[in-house]
């Protein structure tokens, strides 16, 4: 099955990315630039600067695919985060992934309490 399972770690690099690049030079940014393994079965996503195009690199057992997105009109809210951001990555859960792709702002999101199961 191609796609993304929702347990697997999501990355969004935190500087702008040259969408010009490929396999080797994501996996180039993922390695010095977000101190990360890009085998490791995670999900590295990347936007541009204008925030209209998207590539996200994810290992699959023997090889990598990039998906990509360009954006006709519009752009990609992402998180707010600060510039002092010690890694070059913050972490993403699947579902903020799947809203920012879909275009829904998730900084005005409010998330209401749920019932967690204290059982292990």
């Amino acid at each position: 099955m191609i796609g993304i399972n929702p347990s697997m770690p999501i990355y969004l690099c935190t500087i702008p990315c040259d969408m010009r690049k490929s396999f080797n030079g994501l996996c180039g940014m993922v390695i010095n630039f977000m101190g990360k393994q890009p085998r490791g079965g995670h999900v590295f996503v990347f936007v541009n600067k204008f925030c209209d195009k998207m590539k996200l690199l994810v290992w699959d057992r023997d090889g990598f695919w990039i998906f990509y997105k360009r954006l006709e009109r519009g752009g990609f809210q992402l998180p707010t985060f600060s510039s002092s951001v010690s890694e070059g990555s913050i972490t993403l859960s699947y579902e903020q992934l799947m809203m920012i792709i879909g275009g829904i702002d998730i900084s005005s999101i409010r998330h209401r309490k749920r019932l967690t199961s204290s059982c292990k």
